[in-house]
């Protein structure tokens, strides 16, 4: 039996996914292979922004990646571990060189801890990145180490939000039913849009004909659930020379069985690198989904950190809440927050920021407003700094990436501005630069837990161990993800603290 062919990714209009899955064999479960993986290679995880860290509970993150900070994350005894690289906010040049220190640093740190690791390379479940830059960087850093790497495992799916990979083709959900990826706002992307939903088509896209749609390897729905882990097997034993494989996704099932082949072929010598999306990292970490945090948890996480008695900032019950992104999930969720009410949102220019002489003076004024209003425990309005809505490019890729960047750092300035003057009762960063930049430039967060989601399988929960926010729960909100209501759900809960 075969899956299903879905319709052309050319075609228009939505698809429900019970019509593209309606012929897919049934779903094999081979359990979530815990015993295998603690025995395997560390799984350390690149991540391109910091948002791979909301399917998963109770794993480091790292935002430095200094000798002495991968030895504490490889010291952990977890089954892996994130190191927040951000390098989707960077020109290929600084993302190049950032997987090179990277590389480096962590060969040095595994050597001296006698740990054997597996890079997984996690970028966005809707496409966006540097591929194949990333991957072909981390093939060679390994080759100059005496690792060659046999095939590179292409697995962006992503099952809570529905980005889902059918007959190689990828789609993602929306309000109307299933779309190809290509059709989606994503792929209009300025810095990394694309034209192809075909993850064969892609890589040949991505890759300017270096590889062709032919030379892409497949593993189907059919071969994970019929063929089972041998079949998957059989596949990955064939990969030499860093040769591409694209993954089918439905459910975490399915990565659960390509994690086992994995386990096996990497256990008889082979060597792969994982481009990847947020389920695979669950899977590949042996985890299962787990209950979002409540209050009770996020208590329990606030009683197990240590008292700062140096610490002599004011503590407020008022939470800030920090939104860069401009895709229109994310704008529909913060007209949501509106209609909720208890906020008070305080607004950064774009084109005062991209001012040279007017930008500081923009930024303090808003912190300081913003720090005003936080002190005011009477009050019972959390703090919204936003960037204004509407979108500002440049005219090709690398401009737009010059002004994000720009945009970004006033924003996380402002953050870093107003929590050195006062602690939060909880931070929330919305977008994926944006909240990577909150944590590292904001917050001088260099080590932290992430302790689960606060929807199902979205949304991190962090707990810092370094920086302002060491104490203050930390949440990184991917701008992409959730229904209208769900920035409403989060911030209900934090209030509930």
């Amino acid at each position: 039996m075969t899956a299903a062919r879905p319709p052309t990714p050319m075609a228009a209009g939505a698809v429900p996914l019970e019509r593209l899955i309606a012929d897919a064999p049934p779903v094999l479960d081979v359990g979530d292979n815990l015993d295998q993986i603690q025995q395997g290679r560390r799984v350390v995880l690149l991540d391109d922004d910091p948002t791979g860290t909301q399917t998963i509970a109770d794993l480091p993150v790292l935002t430095s990646w200094s000798v002495p900070d991968l030895q504490w994350a490889l010291q952990q005894q977890t089954t892996g571990f994130f190191v927040l690289t951000n390098t989707r906010s960077l020109s290929e040049t600084d993302a190049a060189e950032r997987n090179r220190q990277v590389v480096d640093a962590l060969h040095q740190a595994a050597t001296a801890e006698q740990v054997s690791y597996v890079l997984a390379s996690r970028s966005d479940s809707t496409l966006r990145g540097y591929y194949p830059l990333e991957t072909d960087v981390l093939s060679q850093e390994l080759a100059a180490r005496g690792t060659v790497v046999d095939g590179v495992v292409i697995c962006p799916g992503y099952v809570e939000p529905g980005r889902l990979t059918i007959d190689s083709v990828h789609w993602t959900r929306t309000p109307e039913g299933m779309i190809p990826v290509s059709q989606s706002e994503f792929a209009k992307d300025a810095s990394f849009g694309y034209r192809s939903s075909d993850l064969r088509d892609w890589v040949a896209e991505k890759t300017g004909g270096r590889i062709s749609r032919d030379e892409v390897a497949t593993i189907t729905l059919t071969d994970i659930r019929v063929g089972g882990p041998d079949r998957v097997g059989e596949i990955l034993a064939g990969l030499r020379n860093g040769r591409p494989v694209v993954v089918d996704t439905v459910e975490d099932a399915d990565q659960q069985v390509v994690v086992l082949a994995l386990l096996h072929a990497e256990a008889a010598g082979k060597n792969f690198i994982y481009r990847i999306g947020p389920s695979f990292v669950r899977a590949r970490t042996g985890q299962r989904p787990t209950p979002p945090a409540d209050a009770q948890r996020l208590r329990q996480i606030l009683a197990t950190q240590p008292t700062d008695t140096d610490d002599t900032r004011p503590a407020t019950k008022h939470g800030l809440i920090t939104v860069g992104s401009h895709v229109g999930l994310t704008t529909r969720q913060l007209d949501r927050l509106r209609d909720r009410g208890k906020i008070i949102e305080l607004e950064l220019d774009v084109p005062t920021l991209l001012d040279d002489s007017a930008r500081d003076r923009h930024v303090n004024d808003v912190a300081a407003q913003s720090a005003k209003v936080l002190q005011n425990n009477d009050a019972e309005s959390d703090v919204v700094i936003r960037t204004s809505r509407t979108l500002v490019t440049g005219d090709d890729a690398v401009s737009s990436l010059v002004i994000a960047r720009t945009v970004s750092a006033a924003l996380v300035g402002t953050v870093r501005e107003i929590v050195s003057q006062i602690r939060p009762s909880f931070v929330l960063a919305k977008g994926g630069i944006t909240s990577s930049d909150t944590a590292t430039v904001g917050l001088g967060i260099t080590r932290a837990w992430c302790r689960g989601t606060m929807l199902p399988g979205i949304i991190s929960l962090w707990e810092p161990v370094t920086g302002l926010a060491q104490g203050i729960p930390y949440i990184v909100f991917a701008g992409n993800v959730g229904d209208d209501d769900a920035l409403v759900a989060v911030i209900d809960t934090l209030r509930s603290i």
